[in-house]
């Protein structure tokens, strides 16, 4: 994986989509600044100049059908859990992609494929927002948290960035074999925020309550399977449901 780093850009997810034909794949393109970064479904993204680390990277599997697309997401939200965890600081995969320190918002992941045929993926363009040493958050944003407030000192972000990119080479191909996706589902599944087998509050979005449920699975195309303490098991896609947080001090 290689690097190729901006003083500013407004997003690098929307500058890699409209720069497409001019970067050679697996380059993370990083921006130092982002002026209007993106988060999940139109969301803002806040990130402090020279302080976090913010990329996106054109990404072209091989063999891997729409319906197996949740693999890429698995193998972005391993890297960067992998990465954290040679920095000290032990996270999990809150579904379907945010990494969480506690109950707290570490990382945010934003993925997008190019699909023209029911086959395979065209490509793929996914990227983060990893907090790092930036320390006062403005938004209204309620749980973010840095390597830096967890550790209580500041990081390499090259450094970090080299870790990261190290990560991607060693998990992304495995998205392209049946061995390789199944390794990955394992150790999502194993590394996945709530994934204690116990039974935590949801708010089902339409029905307008909330519900004790806990996680049985996550499918390959993406949706979480959730078992209600009535013993009944419903699949959710994103945005179907919430996740109900304890209260932050």
């Amino acid at each position: 994986m290689k690097t190729k780093i901006y003083t500013e850009l407004e997003s690098t997810h929307t500058w890699l989509k409209n720069n497409v034909s001019e970067i050679e794949p697996d380059t993370l393109i990083i921006a130092r600044a982002q002026t209007a970064g993106r988060g999940q479904r139109g969301n803002s993204w806040e990130a402090e100049p020279d302080k976090n680390l913010t990329f996106s990277f054109l990404h072209y599997p091989q063999n891997l059908p729409p319906r197996l697309q949740f693999a890429i997401s698995e193998a972005l939200s391993l890297a960067i859990l992998n990465t954290l965890s040679r920095y000290g600081i032990l996270a999990k995969i809150k579904w379907p992609n945010d990494i969480y320190v506690g109950h707290k918002k570490i990382c945010g992941i934003l993925i997008d494929h190019a699909i023209s045929n029911p086959e395979s993926i065209d490509r793929t363009i996914a990227g983060a927002g990893l907090n790092i040493n930036q320390r006062v958050f403005r938004s209204n944003a309620p749980n973010p948290v840095s390597m830096a407030d967890i550790a209580g000192h500041e990081f390499s972000i090259p450094d970090i960035t080299a870790t990261l990119c190290q990560e991607l080479d060693n998990l992304l191909p495995l998205v392209s074999t049946p061995d390789g996706r199944e390794a990955l589902h394992s150790s999502f599944m194993a590394n996945l925020y709530r994934g204690d087998g116990n039974f935590h509050p949801y708010r089902i979005v339409a029905e307008n309550r909330e519900r004790n449920a806990r996680i049985v699975n996550v499918d390959s195309s993406g949706p979480i399977s959730l078992k209600f303490e009535d013993g009944t098991i419903s699949s959710f896609a994103f945005k179907e449901i919430e996740f109900i947080l304890p209260v932050q001090e």
